[in-house]
């Protein structure tokens, strides 16, 4: 890691130590044994300069954090918590309630949520296509119904941030009736079309849609969930990266397919209401 970005790690870290421990500057700085103006200049973000190793390791004891926490290493705070591997094999098993996804969700709240989905994102899919992909996916009607219905009610809360960028080509094959949609009558993907449209409308700006040309740009579907953690869905399982440094550089890939969008959030309702508005026979080309 640079060591500009280890110093406005350990720099945020610092101050939120400080806004928890109700204390003052002078009495925090006295607590880690440090003067007043030594712990100015810590946090005033002039100088990359980090802290001695024992004003680091007095700090790490005063608030009962890890070195690695304080130095953006880990995302775990706590020193006798158990340790994280960088990197995990989740599977993904029926009953959306019950598995990690949901919970990473539930820590991300109130930070970005950035999301490459594998096909219709989960949140704007009809119970008419769940059940179709439920058919020829084997997974759970139920599941999947109570992952859409989970990302919903998500994505109304106010402190929600999720941004989803995906291939603009999904969604007119989509329309065509090619691929995996080839069997899913045109009535229903005009239905389909025409509620992701209104869900886009009504979810505007917490979640925002960009669309970008599959033709210069991939990307495998991922979720990344704030600064913690993000997940590679590689069908039935997902591999989740845990350490800052691979999070830090799928975000980067991320912000860079937003870059690429041609079509915006502002944009992304009437693109789908447009396509819902065409007729396209199943299979045609």
């Amino acid at each position: 890691m640079d060591k500009r970005d280890l110093s406005a790690i350990f720099r945020e870290r610092l101050k939120l130590l400080l806004t928890r421990s109700d204390l003052n500057q002078s009495a925090f700085a006295s607590a880690v044994g440090i003067d007043r103006s030594a712990l100015s200049q810590l946090m005033s973000g002039a100088s990359t300069r980090l802290p001695r190793a024992e004003t680091l390791l007095n700090i790490a004891a005063e608030f009962k954090v890890s070195l690695d926490w304080l130095l953006g290493l880990s995302q775990d705070e706590g020193v006798t918590g158990e340790i994280r591997e960088s990197l995990e094999i989740e599977e993904a098993p029926d009953g959306f309630d019950r598995t990690l996804l949901a919970k990473w969700f539930a820590e991300a709240a109130g930070t970005k949520i950035r999301y490459v989905p594998a096909g219709i994102p989960d949140l704007l899919r009809t119970r008419a296509l769940v059940d179709y992909e439920a058919n020829i996916t084997n997974r759970s009607r139920l599941a999947q119904a109570s992952e859409t219905q989970y990302r919903i009610e998500y994505n109304r809360r106010p402190e929600t941030d999720m941004e989803v960028c995906m291939p603009r080509h999904t969604l007119e094959i989509f329309a065509r009736g090619l691929g995996v949609w080839d069997r899913f009558p045109e009535a229903d993907r005009k239905q389909q079309l025409a509620h992701m449209a209104t869900l886009l409308d009504d979810l505007y700006p917490t979640f925002r849609l960009f669309l970008y040309d599959g033709r210069m740009r991939y990307s495998i579907p991922l979720t990344i969930f704030g600064p913690y953690r993000a997940a590679i869905y590689v069908g039935d399982m997902y591999v989740v990266l845990n350490a800052t440094q691979p999070v830090q550089a799928l975000t980067q890939h991320f912000d860079n397919l937003i870059r690429a969008a041609d079509v915006n959030p502002h944009e992304a309702a009437a693109f789908a209401r447009n396509l819902a508005g065409m007729s396209f026979p199943s299979g045609s080309a």
